[in-house]
């Protein structure tokens, strides 16, 4: 609040806190483009991401599996079909990936996966991603990681 020639004015803040539904769009955006590096700039250089089948640290080992994956597929686009931010720092999203594997006609041969994403954030930036084929399970987990940060 500001007090000038005995008018109160009160000034807009502008948050601090950064929309992580939003960060995520553009993620995925990102991911969609299969522009690497935008799409690594959303994660911090320390992050983690956790695969039903391996764990990725750091952000040099989460780009080399995201080149692997979309050197892998011709056409690959992801549909975002839910977004939740529960609070401190922690997201879950539901992803619907649709692709065709390289080298197999336009005319047939996609491929569909759901999955849910557990996301742990820090000053706008991923530290944590967990991802889980169970969306269910995922939002369970999720829901209690964010009263555990609370």
């Amino acid at each position: 609040m500001q007090i000038e020639s005995g008018i109160l004015t009160v000034m807009a803040e502008e948050s601090t806190t950064p929309d992580l539904a939003a960060r995520l769009r553009l993620l995925f955006a990102a991911a969609s483009r299969r522009d690497l590096d935008t799409l690594m700039s959303f994660y911090a250089p320390d992050a983690v991401w956790e695969t039903t089948l391996v764990t990725l640290d750091g952000s040099a080992a989460i780009q080399e599996r995201l080149e692997e994956w979309f050197g892998a597929f011709d056409e690959l686009e992801f549909e975002l079909e839910e977004i939740l931010d529960l609070g401190n720092g922690v997201t879950f999203t539901v992803v619907n990936q649709r692709a065709r594997p390289a080298g197999t006609s336009s005319s047939g041969g996609y491929i569909q996966r759901q999955e849910a994403l557990i996301g742990i954030w820090h000053e706008g930036v991923v530290t944590r991603v967990t991802t889980f084929l169970d969306v269910d399970e995922a939002r369970a987990a999720a829901e209690r990681l964010a009263n555990e940060q609370g």
